[in-house]
C-alpha cells in the first residue's frame, strides 16, 4: 500500500502543479525522480481510439486500428446490463493489451432534444436506465483494472456553443434529470474517473463548479478517483484547483502550471487544495501501474461481440402482415447505399478505425437470391436519376425491397447539433418511388437518432439498427432472416414532429444562455403529461414471438422511507419462436403532492424464453424509486400515500399495476410568517401545527359561514378560499389584531421547532 500523502510531501510545488495537466494530448505527467510514471487515456467510449503523437487534430489517421462496438445509442435499446458488462469487459481487456490506463466513457448525457448532434454517444432520455446502463459497462471496464471516465459531467446536451453556454436549470430539475444518471454510475460503479463539460451550469464553467466537483460528487456521492476536464475546457485553472478539477487536459505547455505556482506563493491557493488534487491523480496513476497485466487482444473474439451486442440491441418498429422474418431462399432487392457501406459509428472524438466492417449486402448472400441498386448517394442530398430509375426496377423484380436508408456523416457528429429530423430529401423520394411499385417493402434504419416517417404507413417493416458498430451487417442479416430474434427496446422516445418535442422552444438557446424551462418534463415524461401522441414510444419493441404477463405480486403493500419492495410477475413466451422480452417497472405518484410525471422507469429486467415456456421475473425497487429531490428539504422525499407501480411492455402499454402505500417520517420544513398559507399549514403532518392552524382559521371560517346565507359559496369552495389565503389576510375577513395573528404564528414557529424572530 502506497503512503501517497508522504510522496507528495516529497514533491516541490513546481512537480505538484505540473501533475495537474498533461504532458500532451493523451499522456500524464511522469515525475521520473520520485518513481512517478506517466500514464496514457484513450477515447471510447465504444472502442479504442488510441494516438500516440503528441498532439492531435481529433482525425483517425493515425489511430490504431481497433474493434468498433455497436454505439450508445444502440447499445441502450438491448437494457441488458449485464450486456454492457460483458462489452466493457472486453474493451477494459483490449485496454491492457494496448496500456491505456483510463478509456473515456461511457457518454452519459440526457438527450434532452433529438437534434442534439452527439445524441449517437448518448445512452437515453431517460435517467434511470442512463444510470444503470452506464454503471454495467463501468463495472466490464474496470474489472480489468482499467479506469473509466465517465462523462460528460454535467448538463452538455447540445453541441451548439457547448464550449462556453451556460444550461439555465432549477436544482430539482438538475437533479431528477441531468445528475441522477451519473449518481447510480459513481454509487454503483465506481468509475476512477469523472470529465468535466465544457459548458457552464447556472453561469459558472463546469470546470470551476464546486457545488458539482465538490459538494455533490465527493462528499454527497463519495466519489474518490480525479476529476478531468474535457480537452480544452478550462478557463480558469487557480480556481479549477479550488473547486475540485484535478487533472487538465490536453497540455497547457507549462502556462497553468505556472499559474498555479505562482497562486500558492501569493495565497491565492492553499497548497492543501494543490495537495488533494496531486493525491487524486496520484491514487490512479499507481492503481493501473500497480496492477498492471499482459493481455492478448483477440479482435475476432471482439468483433463476434459486437455481432452479438448488435442483434441484442437492434429494435424491430413494425411488422405488418409478418412480413419479416424474410423467408430464406426468397428473391429480394437491397436497395441503398448503406446495403454495401453502413454508417455503423459517429463522427467526432468517438470515430474508430477499423478495418473489419461487415455489410448487409455481402452478409446476405448465404441466405436468399439477393439483387442489389444503389438508389442514392450519401455525400449528396440530390436525386440521381439513374441510380433512382435502378432501384424502381429492382424493385419490381423481387418478393420484397429492402431499403437501408438513415443520416450520412454530415447529418448528425460531435460539434454542431442536426438541424432538422427528416431523412435526405432523395432518400425520402427513394421510399416513396419504390414503395410504390412494391407493396412489400423493409425499411432498415441507418441513424443515431430518431427521424421523422412520413412514408410510414406506405411500408411493411421498419428496423431500427441505430449504428451498430463493425459486425452491423451480419447482425443485421441474424435478425432480417430469422437467426435472432429482435429483443431491442426504444431507449427514447420518437415523436410525431420536431415541434413536439419538449425542448423545441428552447433549443439550443441564444448561444450564452439555454433555458430548461421545461424542467423535469423530458421525453416521455412530457409525452405522457401532455397526452401528446408519439411516434413510437419509449420502451416500444416488437418480437417474433409474443409474451403474456400474469400473476403480478408486490412482496410488501405498505413501506416506509427505508423499505425496498420487490415486484414479480410470470412472463410466458406464447409464440413459436424463442425470444427475449424485456420487462418494465414503472411508478406513479398518486398524492398529488407535488408536480410530478405520469410515471417513471423505476426497474428493468430482461428475460430468455423458449416457446411455451414461463418464467417468473423479480425487480427491487429502492425507497428512491418514488421519491422526487425537494428543494425545500435539499433531500429526496416521497409524501405518505399511494403509489401505483406499473408493469409495461413500453411506456405507453402497461399491461399490469397494483398499488402501495408509503409514509414518510420527513416534515418538509417551513418557516412560518404573514404570507405562509393555511393551507400549508392545516395539512401538515404535525398534529401541533394542524390544531394550531385549525384555531387560527376558525375566525375566518366563521365569516365566511355567516355570510353564505344566500348560498352562494358551496363547502369546497369556502375550504378552498381558506387554504389559499396567507395569513394576514385573515384581517381582511375577520375582526383580529396583529398581536393575535403574530402570537398565533410564534406558536407555530415554536412547535415547529423553529427560532421566533
Amino acid at each position: 500500500m502506497r503512503d501517497l500523502k508522504a510522496l507528495i510531501k516529497e514533491m516541490t510545488l513546481e512537480e505538484k502543479a505540473s501533475l495537474c495537466s498533461g504532458q500532451d494530448f493523451w499522456h500524464t505527467k511522469a515525475v521520473e525522480r520520485l518513481g512517478i510514471p506517466q500514464t496514457m487515456v484513450c477515447d471510447g467510449p465504444y472502442g479504442l481510439r488510441k494516438q500516440d503523437q503528441s498532439q492531435d487534430n481529433l482525425g483517425i489517421n493515425d489511430a490504431i486500428v481497433a474493434v468498433c462496438f455497436p454505439a450508445a445509442s444502440t447499445t441502450s435499446c438491448s437494457f441488458d446490463t449485464e450486456l454492457m458488462e460483458e462489452m466493457g469487459t472486453a474493451l477494459g481487456k483490449s485496454c491492457q493489451a494496448e496500456d491505456i490506463s483510463v478509456l473515456l466513457g461511457p457518454a452519459m448525457n440526457i438527450k434532452r432534444s433529438p437534434l442534439c448532434g452527439r445524441n449517437f454517444e448518448y445512452v437515453s432520455e431517460d435517467p434511470y436506465l442512463s444510470g444503470k446502463m452506464s454503471a454495467g459497462y463501468i463495472k466490464g471496464v474496470q474489472s480489468q483494472n482499467v479506469g473509466t471516465s465517465v462523462k460528460h459531467f454535467a448538463a452538455n446536451n447540445q453541441e451548439y456553443k457547448r464550449m462556453s453556454c451556460s444550461s439555465e436549470i432549477d436544482e430539482r430539475t438538475l437533479r431528477e434529470i441531468y445528475l441522477a444518471g451519473f449518481e447510480i454510475a459513481v454509487k454503483e460503479a465506481k468509475p476512477w474517473s469523472i470529465m468535466a463539460s465544457y459548458n457552464k451550469i447556472n453561469g459558472t464553467y463546469a470546470t470551476e463548479n464546486k457545488y458539482l466537483l465538490t459538494d455533490i460528487l465527493r462528499d454527497e456521492w463519495g466519489f474518490d478517483g480525479y476529476v478531468v476536464s474535457d480537452w480544452g475546457a478550462v478557463a480558469n485553472r487557480v480556481e479549477g484547483i479550488k473547486a475540485g478539477l484535478d487533472l487538465e487536459m490536453p497540455s497547457s505547455n507549462g502556462v497553468t502550471d505556472e499559474q498555479i505556482v505562482e497562486a500558492v506563493k501569493n495565497g491565492a491557493l492553499d497548497e492543501s487544495d494543490l495537495d488533494k488534487r496531486v493525491e487524486a491523480i496520484l491514487n490512479i496513476i499507481f492503481k493501473y501501474t500497480d496492477n498492471r497485466k499482459t493481455e492478448v487482444w483477440d479482435k475476432q473474439k471482439d468483433h463476434e461481440l459486437a455481432r452479438k451486442i448488435a442483434g441484442e440491441s437492434i429494435v424491430l418498429l413494425k411488422n405488418e402482415e409478418d412480413i419479416l422474418p424474410l423467408k430464406k431462399g426468397g428473391k429480394y432487392a437491397f436497395i441503398g447505399e448503406f446495403a454495401m457501406k453502413p454508417r455503423f459509428q459517429g463522427g467526432g472524438s468517438s470515430n474508430i478505425n477499423t478495418k473489419t466492417v461487415s455489410d448487409a449486402l455481402s452478409s446476405a448472400v448465404n441466405y436468399a437470391d439477393i439483387s442489389y441498386a444503389q438508389g442514392y448517394k450519401t455525400d449528396s442530398i440530390e436525386i440521381d436519376e439513374a441510380l433512382l430509375s435502378e432501384a424502381v426496377k429492382k424493385a419490381t423484380e423481387c418478393d420484397t425491397a429492402v431499403l437501408f436508408v438513415g443520416l450520412p456523416d454530415s447529418f448528425e457528429s460531435e460539434g454542431y447539433d442536426r438541424e432538422h429530423m427528416e431523412l435526405p430529401y432523395n432518400q425520402t423520394v427513394l421510399i416513396n418511388k419504390v414503395t410504390s411499385v412494391q407493396p412489400n417493402t423493409v425499411i432498415v434504419l441507418h441513424n443515431g437518432s430518431p427521424v421523422t416517417m412520413p412514408w410510414i404507413d406506405s411500408v411493411k417493416g421498419i428496423l431500427e439498427l441505430y449504428l451498430g458498430g463493425e459486425a452491423v451487417g451480419e447482425a443485421c442479416c441474424d435478425i432480417l432472416f430469422g437467426d435472432v430474434n429482435p429483443s431491442g427496446k426504444l431507449a427514447e422516445t420518437f415523436p410525431l414532429k420536431l415541434s413536439d418535442t419538449p425542448a423545441y422552444l428552447n433549443f439550443p438557446g441564444d448561444g450564452k444562455k439555454v433555458y430548461y424551462n421545461e424542467g423535469v418534463f423530458v421525453g416521455y415524461r412530457y409525452y405522457d403529461k401532455k397526452e401528446t401522441d408519439v411516434l413510437f414510444p419509449f420502451g416500444y419493441g416488437l418480437s417474433y414471438t409474443s409474451f403474456e404477463y400474469k400473476n403480478m405480486k408486490l412482496d410488501k403493500k405498505e413501506i416506509n422511507d427505508r423499505d425496498t419492495i420487490t415486484v414479480s410477475v410470470d412472463i410466458t413466451n406464447t409464440g413459436k419462436m424463442a425470444g427475449k422480452e424485456i420487462v418494465q417497472i414503472y411508478v406513479s405518484d398518486k398524492t398529488n403532492t407535488a408536480m410530478r410525471p405520469v410515471k417513471e422507469l423505476k426497474g428493468f429486467t430482461k428475460v430468455s424464453l423458449m416457446p411455451g415456456e414461463t418464467k417468473t421475473v423479480s425487480v427491487s425497487l429502492s425507497p428512491r424509486a418514488f421519491e422526487y429531490y425537494n428543494t425545500d428539504l435539499n433531500d429526496w422525499y416521497a409524501a405518505t400515500g399511494e403509489y401505483e407501480i406499473m408493469i409495461g411492455k413500453s411506456s405507453r402499454e402497461i399491461v399490469l399495476s397494483d398499488t402501495v402505500l408509503r409514509t414518510t417520517d420527513k416534515i418538509i420544513p417551513i418557516y412560518v410568517d404573514g404570507d405562509t398559507t393555511l393551507g400549508e399549514l392545516l395539512y401538515h403532518p404535525d398534529e401541533t401545527v394542524r390544531s394550531l392552524a385549525n384555531e387560527l382559521a376558525t375566525p375566518m371560517l366563521n365569516t365566511f359561514t355567516a355570510g353564505n346565507d344566500t348560498g352562494c359559496m358551496n363547502e369546497k369552495m369556502i375550504q378552498e378560499q381558506i387554504n389559499g389565503n396567507p395569513i394576514h389576510a385573515i384581517k381582511s375577513f375577520a375582526e383580529v389584531s396583529d398581536e393575535y395573528l403574530n402570537s398565533y404564528i410564534d406558536k407555530l414557529n415554536n412547535a415547529l421547532g423553529n427560532k421566533t424572530k
